[in-house]
């Protein structure tokens, strides 16, 4: 079995039931020793993102608003909007195991685990989903996560953009939103996506210590410094870090972000280093 060949074929298939599947037979096989890595595999531009048959996409400014999430409605939205997060989670852990070639092989245990997570997080919000009498599919959806992948096509950008950049800021987002929950009347739903979240929001911090770690390889490799971090969020991202008051210190602590990285994005001093 070709590694890059399998990745392949296993982020172009449409059906999330079949990309699954599909995937938990090759990384059962990866584990077990059975996958070869071809030397010099030229990996392939994807025009289109594989949820593009499942999903109508539109503008970020026309998705759904998870507006009153005491509602049925409302809990559908914001349920089907981390789901698209965590699905397109999936192919940029895939993309980014598929696209950089010739890495230790401890990369690529790195980023199959990590999509092996976002698999996990999908299925649990999806059975919410299903619950509500929704699927995913169902709402409207933006395809943000999948043009940065387009964008970054370079290692160091790749691990700056996506884990340090995107899937940090969920780090901030996420306490947000159980914020806002826990103001709201008990509801059931509502305490199985709070369970949920606490679920995916630790997970998540592994997984941008990962992009830390890679990202700090991909500095070494190219001589440079961990600094050139922020040029290259200023290059993709010229809007920068918006709610610096709501930066989620002890977890971006956790997944490596530096005490001096901190400081510049609240523009104060929040920490120092021990």
């Amino acid at each position: 079995m070709n590694f890059y060949k399998e990745l392949e074929l296993i982020l172009q298939i449409k059906s999330p039931k079949e990309k699954i599947s599909k995937f938990n037979d090759f990384y059962t096989q990866y584990k077990a020793g059975n996958v070869k890595f071809e030397k010099n595999y030229k990996a392939k531009e994807f025009l289109e993102p594989s949820y593009s048959v499942t999903c109508n996409i539109v503008p970020p400014h026309d998705v759904p608003k998870r507006s009153n999430l005491t509602t049925k409605e409302g809990q559908i939205n914001l349920l089907h909007a981390i789901a698209h997060i965590e699905y397109s989670a999936i192919d940029l852990a895939l993309d980014g195991a598929y696209r950089f070639a010739d890495l230790p092989k401890s990369y690529y245990d790195d980023w199959l685990e990590v999509a092996d997570d976002e698999i996990r997080h999908f299925l649990l919000l999806e059975k919410l989903l299903n619950e509500l009498g929704a699927e995913y599919g169902d709402a409207e959806v933006h395809n943000a996560l999948f043009e940065a992948s387009q964008r970054t096509q370079t290692l160091i950008e790749r691990m700056a953009v996506v884990p340090r950049y995107l899937e940090a800021n969920g780090l901030d987002a996420t306490p947000m939103i159980l914020q806002k929950i826990q103001r709201m009347p008990k509801n059931k739903m509502l305490e199985k996506i709070t369970n949920t979240l606490h679920v995916i929001l630790q997970e998540e911090v592994s997984h941008v210590k990962k992009g830390d770690a890679w990202f700090s390889y991909a500095c070494q490799c190219e001589g440079v410094t961990n600094d050139i971090y922020f040029d290259i969020i200023d290059k993709y991202y010229p809007q920068g870090f918006l709610r610096p008051k709501n930066l989620n210190l002890q977890a971006r602590k956790e997944a490596g972000f530096s005490c001096k990285e901190l400081n510049f994005m609240a523009k104060k001093e929040l920490c120092r280093e021990n």
